[in-house]
């Protein structure tokens, strides 16, 4: 149920937490950052789950889902205590080569009316990035169309697993300034995103049911 922060970087390889590829990662605070970011690894959340999924306290992590759901029982989804973000995000269709230009992605998005792509290197995920970000890169470094992916820093981003809360995701992309999050499945592969508007449709569907009422 953690969630990841990916420093930003060039598509070159994967840059999937460390936790995807099992290997130790380091932990912080919700909020607060308690050191100075490292590119060489990525900084997880809620540490709790982390250490009981990763030291074989599976029935711990039960018990505490079991827990969460009794306690939502009957509540509407943004009334839940526990909301798995794989009830709200859009599955991740999309995705690009390291190796397109700013152009491939571009039309990409418009030949399919999202906003979000997912970049890939050697069949591995190497970034997230949007409309919004590739429009002012452009701008910004007054850069052709044609520039390959693989040449450019790609901005941050927030990988997290299906049954992540997704209230605490929500807080997780405001501290970090982040419309956007990419949800990995066991496999280390793109299960969905999830985007502010996800989350503006899931209370926006609630102001209109207690307006009905």
């Amino acid at each position: 149920m953690s969630i990841f922060v990916s420093e930003p970087g060039r598509p070159v390889g994967t840059r999937l937490p460390d936790v995807f590829r099992g290997r130790r990662v380091g932990d912080v605070t919700e909020l607060t950052e308690i050191h100075a970011s490292n590119p060489g690894r990525s900084e997880a959340t809620d540490a709790e789950f982390q250490q009981a999924a990763h030291s074989g306290q599976h029935r711990a992590l039960d018990r505490a889902l079991e827990e969460y759901g009794s306690a939502g029982a009957g509540a509407a989804k943004e009334q839940r205590p526990y909301l798995p973000v794989s009830s709200i995000c859009a599955p991740a269709r999309y995705a690009l080569p390291a190796s397109a230009t700013v152009s491939d992605a571009l039309t990409m998005m418009d030949d399919h009316n999202v906003h979000h792509l997912v970049v890939t290197a050697e069949d591995h995920v190497a970034g997230l990035i949007d409309l919004r970000w590739l429009l002012a890169w452009l701008h910004t470094n007054q850069a052709s169309m044609n520039q390959s992916l693989v040449h450019i820093e790609l901005p941050a981003f927030l990988t997290a697993s299906p049954e992540t809360d997704a209230h605490q995701l929500a807080r997780l992309m405001l501290a970090h300034q982040l419309n956007a999050a990419l949800v990995i499945d066991h496999r280390g592969d793109p299960a969905g995103i999830v985007t502010s508007t996800d989350y503006l449709r899931l209370y926006a569907n609630a102001g209109r049911h207690e307006g009905s009422v």
